[in-house]
């Protein structure tokens, strides 16, 4: 479950870009095929339902997220990028509207 500001969405890790180094940020391989504890990384997030979220620089709040396992937390990070896409599962009213002016998040997070 993907969780930013208000928001508590399922999610699912698309692709995972990029490991970097969390001291220095900078890459040390592409395309991994995982990540382990500690590891920072840049990741691709799909959200199951529409999903209002801003880019960290442009909104801090609605910038930051954390995904949450059995109430755990497994993640947490900034959004980088968003970019936006058509609905594939169920929407609320509030939602569909908010969509309307925005579409649906693509995740890019860091």
């Amino acid at each position: 479950v993907l969780d930013s500001h208000t928001s508590h969405i399922a999610s699912k890790f698309t692709e995972i870009k990029q490991k970097n180094d969390k001291r220095t940020g900078k890459m040390l391989e592409e395309n991994p095929k995982e990540i382990k504890t500690g590891d920072a990384s840049l990741c691709i997030l799909k959200p199951t339902k529409p999903m209002d979220v801003e880019t960290f620089k442009q909104y801090a709040p609605l910038g930051r997220f954390a995904v949450r396992d059995m109430k755990q937390t497994v993640a947490v990070g900034v959004i980088k990028s968003v970019c936006k896409g058509e609905s594939t599962g169920k929407s609320t009213k509030s939602a569909v509207v908010s969509t309307q002016s925005r579409g649906i998040a693509y995740v890019v997070v860091e």
